[in-house]
């Protein structure tokens, strides 16, 4: 879904921004004589801004207002780079016209549309920073903005030269179809750098699990008012920092609810209350499971003896037969009931005690 979302989005930003230069140049006259310097700014703002707010929505695709809120400032900047650098493309496309340089109109397009890539992937890398707290990292960051910016300048390339061979047996057809070339060409550009953005601003945490009921955070003052309500122990849950970080802040390893640990793309991690397990939460049983990641694709592992405390989508297991995790399933790990008449060799389950997380394999932002 994410990819057509994309291609969507590049071909109809790309036939906004050519209907508005036509409109400036045909309908107002405005600059006539020299077209690019109307339809490469018009054409790189839409594109911008088509990817922008795609990027945008898609991260948090159930909160449209959250959105909106988000898009404002970003949009602004995905407007001033498309108005610079499409001014820039298009005058430089004009002044490449000349006849004083000679030089063939398929380069000067070519290097037009290069600008255009230029302009649509410094702001969708750009303004990648006010969409999420991910962009945190400015490692992440400066390898999504050279990505972005790369790879927006590839697929106009792209784009440029099949435009360029699709030109030529245009020239063939009737007059009503050479008059579509620029739409479709442009149509074209909007396809490549949708379908670049879908993979290169593709999430790169593919697997996270988001900590929900049972993680409460309680604060000091809280205990403070209240003691009797809380035990301030300092067992509490964690991760394994050595493995393990959340999204949010990775100098954190108390485990709360809303907080999203990411996951490497492969490899196994277990979940207990033994000291080495990679999701420690004192009350379960010493290994509940395992979750093993690899080709993109996580699978819980239940231990063999401990399979009855743990329920996906709010049915408890059965079997222990491993479960292959889907996008949004909710796993609750129960807890052993503990108390005086509990013998050491007897394990009760707490059905009142629960802790749960939500499975995503495909990460939306955090702050969504």
């Amino acid at each position: 879904m994410r990819i057509y979302l994309y291609l969507i989005a590049g071909i109809t930003s790309a036939l906004i921004g050519w209907n508005i230069g036509q409109f400036f140049l045909t309908d107002l006259g405005l600059f006539s004589s020299f077209p690019e310097l109307i339809l490469y700014p018009c054409i790189a703002i839409s594109l911008a801004i088509g990817m922008v707010l795609n990027e945008i929505f898609i991260s948090s695709p159930t909160r449209p207002k959250l959105c909106l809120k988000k898009a404002k400032f970003p949009v602004l900047i995905a407007l001033g780079l498309g108005l610079i650098i499409g001014l820039f493309s298009g005058a430089i496309a004009q002044i490449l016209f000349l006849p004083f340089f000679g030089i063939p109109a398929v380069i000067v397009r070519i290097v037009g549309w290069l600008l255009i890539g230029v302009a649509v992937g410094l702001a969708e890398g750009l303004t990648w920073r006010w969409e999420t707290v991910e962009a945190g990292d400015k490692k992440r960051f400066l390898h999504r903005l050279i990505a972005s910016i790369g790879g927006a300048m590839g697929a106009s390339f792209l784009a440029a030269i099949l435009f360029e061979v699709v030109r030529v047996f245009l020239q063939e057809m009737p007059k009503n179809l050479r008059l579509a070339e620029d739409p479709i060409g442009f149509s074209v550009l909007g396809l490549f750098l949708g379908l670049t953005f879908s993979l290169t601003s593709s999430p790169s945490y593919l697997v996270a699990l988001r900590a929900g009921s049972g993680f409460e955070y309680v604060s000091q003052i809280f205990a403070q008012i209240s003691p009797e309500s809380i035990n301030l122990s300092k067992d509490y849950p964690r991760i394994d920092q050595s493995v393990l970080t959340f999204v949010s802040d990775s100098s954190l390893d108390r485990i709360e609810e809303g907080l999203s640990i990411k996951l490497p793309s492969k490899g196994s991690f277990k979940i207990g209350s033994n000291n080495d397990c990679h999701i420690y939460i004192p009350s379960l049983p010493d290994h509940v499971a395992t979750i093993e990641i690899k080709s993109r694709e996580a699978i819980l592992i239940p231990h063999v003896l401990y399979f009855n405390h743990i329920a996906i989508n709010g049915e408890d297991l059965k079997t222990k037969k491993n479960i292959v995790l889907k996008h949004n399933y909710l796993v609750t790990f129960y807890s052993i009931l503990k108390g005086e008449n509990n013998s050491e060799n007897t394990i009760i389950i707490n059905h009142e005690k629960i802790f749960r997380f939500v499975y995503y394999n495909r990460f939306f932002d955090p702050q969504g």
